[in-house]
């Protein structure tokens, strides 16, 4: 284990297309949603455990999520949860840790990931990990991990490879465009070209590789950091950050930089991957029943009804009668039935309800 590899765990999203399992209450991350014993959060810690120390953990998150954090993931201290007023989106949040990593090691090499993300082979995902981190330590690169596709896919964004590339699995290659969260006649095109890779969202970089990109594509928010940093670990770290956050941009590190850095590499790769980010995406890694519906919790007759995901709380009693690719869920005394077919919907349906009910 190299004592220079960080590991920085992106953590303050709310799941709103998991609505109404996850709420802004208590997010996905936080959730056993595959009914495994443990939640997406602390699986994400596990998995990387192999390739960082922990004391080399750090978790982004909204301040209103800190103590969640240190309850799930109790190795960790309380300073390595660092905690942002505002959601600005991802490109503010690397921006915030790679502040805290150059207070400690400017010689760091760093992997990020969500919280949220499902990994079926730990032992494949962990070499390839190994085999990311050996080729940013020796090479100024921004480096992602693409997923083979297995269906057009609107929730996620998509690398093309470039031209010379030879669209092998396990090969580190040039990313040629990034592309995010394409309508479904572009991802349709992009699945039958054969040239495109889902972005898994898990990115690997040095330390200076990645400053150095935010200075040419993100100089604004470079500076905002840089204006705080010696602030940071010390008391005045949470008034600091406090006050530059209203000025970060709202924008991803997709749009911010991975899209127009020049040394962007794809290590393409297969170790069951999935963002578990939607009820289709649950569905497909549920087990089913003789008519493929999906029953992950409740007590549920079926009737006719067939390719429907259905969880709802133990002590609900349901019965289903000729639905087809639905999803049925319930929680927080919120009951969501939609065809899965309009599931990218769901993050309007959670946010009119706030704004109509004032919380979802």
């Amino acid at each position: 284990m190299n004592n220079n590899t960080y590991c920085v765990i992106m953590a303050g999203g709310i799941g709103s297309r998991f609505w109404p399992i996850s709420t802004e209450e208590t997010p996905k991350q936080f959730l056993d949603i595959l009914g495994t014993g443990t939640s997406f959060i602390r699986q994400t810690f596990e998995r990387f455990k192999a390739v960082c120390p922990d004391e080399n953990f750090l978790v982004v998150t909204s301040i209103e999520y800190k103590e969640l954090v240190l309850e799930q993931i109790p190795e960790l201290k309380s300073e390595q949860v660092l905690t942002e007023p505002y959601r600005r989106n991802t490109a503010p949040c690397i921006a915030y840790a790679n502040a805290w990593i150059k207070k400690r090691n400017p010689e760091a090499s760093i992997v990020v990931t969500p919280a949220d993300h499902l990994v079926l082979k730990q032992e494949e995902f962990v070499q390839v990990i190994k085999k990311g981190l050996q080729f940013v330590d020796s090479n100024d690169s921004l480096l992602t991990l693409g997923i083979k596709p297995h269906r057009p896919e609107t929730g996620y964004g998509y690398i093309q490879l470039s031209d010379e590339s030879d669209k092998t699995l396990g090969v580190i290659e040039s990313v040629k465009t990034f592309t995010e969260k394409p309508n479904l006649e572009l991802a349709k095109v992009f699945f039958e070209s054969g040239e495109f890779f889902w972005n898994s969202g898990i990115f690997l970089w040095s330390l200076k590789s990645i400053d150095t990109a935010f200075s040419e594509n993100l100089p604004e928010v470079k500076n905002l950091f840089d204006s705080v940093q010696d602030k940071i670990s010390t008391e005045e770290e949470v008034s600091a950050i406090d006050k530059i956050y209203n000025g970060c941009p709202n924008i991803s590190i997709d749009y911010g930089i991975m899209e127009k850095a020049n040394n962007v590499f794809v290590l393409t790769a297969d170790f069951g991957w999935s963002d578990l980010g939607t009820w289709s995406s649950l569905y497909e890694h549920s087990t089913k029943d003789s008519n493929n519906n999906a029953i992950n919790t409740g007590k549920v007759l079926s009737y006719d009804s067939k390719n429907c995901v259905v969880n709802l709380p133990n002590n609900k009693l349901a019965v289903i009668q000729g639905l087809d690719d639905f999803i049925v869920a319930e929680s927080n005394n919120c009951l969501l039935i939609c065809p899965k077919s309009d599931e990218q919907q769901i993050r309007k349906f959670s946010s009119d309800i706030i704004a109509e009910y004032g919380k979802s």
